[in-house]
């Protein structure tokens, strides 16, 4: 899976080339060498203005990703390793455009290094899902046991004991992170339906707590999980499962500053039992896009997409 390059990228990449060349044919002959869709070049309307050819142009790669991601990688990366800037210095008020293409270029490059590093974990984590589905595949022992956890979780969903069913989701959460070698700690406290318990991945200690209610969580029972999490050691992070999910205010202020939680509901436990997803490459997922954006609750068909 190849990462689609950021706004904040875009927006840089428009700057950087509008500034590393004054002349329209030093540009032109500039995108002829980097993109293979010439055509493209072609096209643009080359008497309007540089900065507004460049933009149709970036635009136009970024519309279909899909078939250009290629070309505008690539560019992006031939603009940031641009480090001679002479062809501008001999220009009237050279030192002040050599100023602005030079900052406009280490701006990109910065860009580009924070994706080429984003890129290669995320990489990382679909190939470590891959792994995982053979591994599942070949081990009769590990699919059979997650087959029986998804037996008993079928069998609370029609539960009418909310006490009851709550202690067996305890079980049930704790064997599915054990059979995940997430080292879960001790046994999970239960008060009403909440589930609190811990266990450990990559050297980051995970506190975890449960609700399955029917109302929405609220704000406050995120406010007082972030709270707990946040008395713990730097690399405490939080995981909340949600069966029935969260309502929107909840998400949308955990979402801002730096968030240490994120969050869970009854379609990511069900992807996991259904083997759609493992629960660390789900875990990793979600820890990862809530670095890159904040966000707290990116839901199972937004990463199975």
């Amino acid at each position: 899976m190849t990462k689609r390059m950021s706004s904040a990228a875009i927006v840089a990449l428009k700057d950087a080339l509008s500034s590393v060349y004054w002349y329209k044919s030093d540009l032109r002959s500039f995108l002829q060498n980097c993109i293979t869709a010439r055509p493209l070049i072609a096209q643009l309307n080359w008497e309007n203005y540089k900065r507004q050819v460049v933009a149709d142009l970036v635009d136009t790669l970024c519309g279909d990703q899909d078939q250009y991601l290629g070309d505008l990688t690539r560019l992006c990366h031939e603009v940031s390793s641009i480090e001679s800037f002479t062809h501008l210095e001999q220009l009237d008020g050279g030192e002040q455009k050599v100023a602005r293409a030079r900052t406009a270029v280490e701006h990109l490059r910065k860009l580009m290094k924070t994706h080429s590093q984003t890129s290669d974990e995320e990489a990382a984590i679909v190939e470590r899902q891959k792994r995982t589905a053979e591994l599942l595949k070949a081990n009769q022992a590990v699919r059979e046991k997650l087959e029986d956890i998804k037996k008993r979780y079928m069998q609370l969903v029609i539960s009418t004991d909310p006490q009851g069913r709550g202690y067996d989701l305890e079980a049930l959460m704790y064997d599915l992170f054990e059979l995940f070698d997430l080292d879960p700690k001790a046994s999970f406290k239960n008060t009403g339906e909440q589930i609190d318990g811990a266990f450990a991945l990559e050297g980051t200690e995970y506190l975890f707590e449960a609700k399955w209610q029917k109302d929405l969580v609220s704000i406050q029972a995120l406010d007082a999980f972030s709270s707990k999490v946040q008395r713990k050691l730097d690399n405490t992070l939080g995981v909340f499962l949600a069966i029935n999910q969260y309502s929107t205010d909840a998400v949308q202020a955990h979402s801002t500053g730096r968030p240490n939680i994120i969050l869970m509901d009854g379609a990511d436990l069900i992807a996991v039992l259904e083997e759609r997803i493992d629960f660390i490459t789900l875990l990793l997922r979600k820890k990862r896009h809530a670095a890159q954006t904040g966000s707290i609750y990116f839901q199972i068909h937004q990463i199975l997409a």
